[in-house]
């Protein structure tokens, strides 16, 4: 129940993600047309970099449980079965302590940036926001990864 929990949010980050990737498409192109007509879009850039932020952070979860992430397997695929798995197991340890660090590290400073009233030069859109919504996406990632690391563990003890 759990798992189809994330999973669910995972799906929806997918969409989420995808359609920043659109909008930054969008939004790049109607700046670029706008700038040729000597009318660009103002504050255009503050929001790709809020859209592209996004997207990455949405992107990341999906990437890893797809195994989409780039990998050097060449010499891991001529080892056996058990010791690819205890591989696997090791990397997914310590990519789950420091996804762990890294999602909380990123929350304290989304409180920082919070209690400062920091915001966007242009726009003056609060960065805080985008930055909760990272480390949300980073969290579920960070449970991503602790679920792989579960079948990993249940795969080398099943052989």
């Amino acid at each position: 129940m759990f798992w189809n929990s994330i999973n669910w949010i995972l799906e929806k980050m997918k969409i989420i993600g995808a359609a920043c990737l659109v909008g930054m498409t969008f939004l790049t192109c109607a700046d670029v047309i706008g700038r040729f007509f000597l009318h660009p879009i103002f504050g255009s850039v503050e929001i790709v970099a809020f859209m592209a932020t996004l997207s990455v952070a949405m992107a990341l979860p999906y990437t890893h449980k797809i195994r989409g992430h780039v990998g050097v397997e060449i010499l891991v695929r001529l080892l056996s079965d058990r010791t690819q798995a205890i591989i696997d197991i090791c990397t997914g340890i310590l990519s789950l302590c420091l996804f762990a660090i890294v999602t909380w590290r990123m929350t304290t400073y989304a409180h920082t940036m919070h209690k400062a009233g920091e915001v966007s030069m242009n726009l003056e859109l609060p960065e805080y926001y985008i930055i909760y919504v990272a480390s949300f996406c980073l969290l579920i990632f960070t449970l991503i990864i602790l679920q792989d690391l579960m079948n990993n563990i249940k795969r080398l003890k099943g052989k």
